[in-house]
């Protein structure tokens, strides 16, 4: 990676994107003027200091969901996940007024960094670091520590932490505060641009997903015809056990839950046209369509058994049944679905012309929500990409002898 100085490379090096992501306004008269404030400021690198110099140090305390609502209030509580900007809920107090940086210390988020503004609470898996003197800027140490927190974190023993004593040791460049003010203004910029984007683009793909959900809902609610039972035209079977580490390696997907393999083996016990239920878990309920050899291992596989039924028809079928298989879930801690409940549906009545002229339909939107999904994809995965080049482009100096 180049370091920000004009002698070490310019700035205004940028790598292709995808063609639709459009280039942030007056991006490259930023950069000329950030590079005109290296030049002068600090032309020979910049001091690196630790996080233990440069702020204040301390954890949350345990607040229960219990407490959160015997005291329910207006000033948020933070908590590990960051799903809803970590909001756990909201309290009548405040631990912390004025501006701050959390960071999640335990579990799969651990190393998410978040700046905070204003009255909160942080339970006791957040840690809290706050600015000791003047000449550092808390957002600009907000948008190193973005992308650098998360390589201190420990992942042994099944749950990864990001304790106070490395969070302390980590080393943060410390240029002029004009050159940091520059920084924080260019990213908070290409931050909101980016939020924006994605949030629109984000917007698209769920109306695209709603408008097939609801033709299908239209062509599958619309069948009057009388229902059979699912055993005398189908089978059910049971996929097999296996662990990554007990296989090898090759080429046939394993599948485990969602449309993704888990991973690939070198044998199926499955090849041919089949409908995969997920059996347990979070994807518990979810339906896929295979024509390929696999290796279905925590799911079901359904088969037809007669000419009567077009695979890909029942496929589409238990597709718009997913819902009512998710209301199927037993157990607490891992929700899960048993065969006689899948057993139960019945299935419609219809020719084998019929049932073609649906897939034929749902098959040409399927394609097409694809394309768009796949598209709109890559143009939040590049615009992501764009913000993370500048960043560390901005962030990486090289250090003062």
């Amino acid at each position: 990676m180049k370091n920000v100085s004009c002698k070490q490379g310019s700035l205004l090096d940028m790598p292709p994107l995808e063609k639709k992501t459009p280039p942030l306004p007056d991006m490259k008269k930023r950069m000329s003027k950030l590079e005109r404030l290296i030049e002068e400021l600090c032309p020979n690198g910049v001091e690196y200091k630790t996080i233990s110099d440069i702020c204040e140090i301390s954890r949350g305390k345990v607040i229960s969901k219990d407490y959160i609502r015997d005291n329910k209030g207006i000033y948020p509580v933070y908590s590990s996940q960051t799903e809803n900007d970590g909001i756990l809920g909201t309290i009548s107090t405040y631990m912390y007024d004025g501006e701050y940086l959390t960071w999640t210390t335990d579990g799969a988020n651990a190393g998410s960094i978040f700046y905070r503004l204003g009255k909160f609470n942080i339970t006791n898996v957040c840690g809290l670091l706050k600015i000791l003197n003047k000449n550092t800027i808390i957002k600009y140490v907000y948008y190193i520590l973005e992308y650098k927190a998360k390589e201190y974190v420990n992942s042994g023993m099944g749950n990864p932490k990001l304790m106070s004593h490395m969070v302390a040791k980590i080393k943060v460049s410390v240029p002029p505060l004009p050159v940091q003010e520059e920084i924080v203004r260019i990213l908070d910029t290409f931050s909101e641009l980016t939020s924006e984007l994605t949030s629109e683009l984000t917007s698209e793909l769920n109306k695209i997903k709603q408008q097939y959900k609801y033709y299908n809902d239209i062509i599958f609610s619309n069948l009057k015809n009388s229902y059979v039972d699912f055993s005398k035209y189908c089978t059910l079977l049971r996929g097999e056990y296996i662990t990554k580490k007990t296989a090898h390696i090759g080429k046939i997907p394993v599948i485990l839950g969602g449309q993704e393999p888990a991973y690939y083996i070198n044998k199926y016990n499955h090849t041919g046209q089949a409908i995969v239920v997920s059996r347990s878990g979070v994807s518990a309920g979810f339906v896929s369509y295979w024509n390929e050899p696999i290796f279905v291992t925590d799911g079901f596989i359904i088969e037809t058994q007669s000419e009567k039924y077009n695979p890909k028809f029942l496929y589409y079928y238990f597709k718009h049944n997913e819902e009512f298989l998710n209301r199927l879930k037993k157990g607490g801690g891992v929700p899960h679905i048993v065969s006689k409940d899948i057993l139960s549906i019945k299935l419609p009545n219809i020719p084998i012309k019929h049932q073609e002229r649906i897939v034929s339909i749902l098959d040409r939107f399927d394609a097409l929500c694809n394309d768009l999904t796949s598209n709109l994809s890559a143009e939040i995965e590049a615009r992501k990409k764009q913000y993370e080049y500048y960043r560390d482009k901005l962030l990486t100096f090289k250090e003062a002898k």
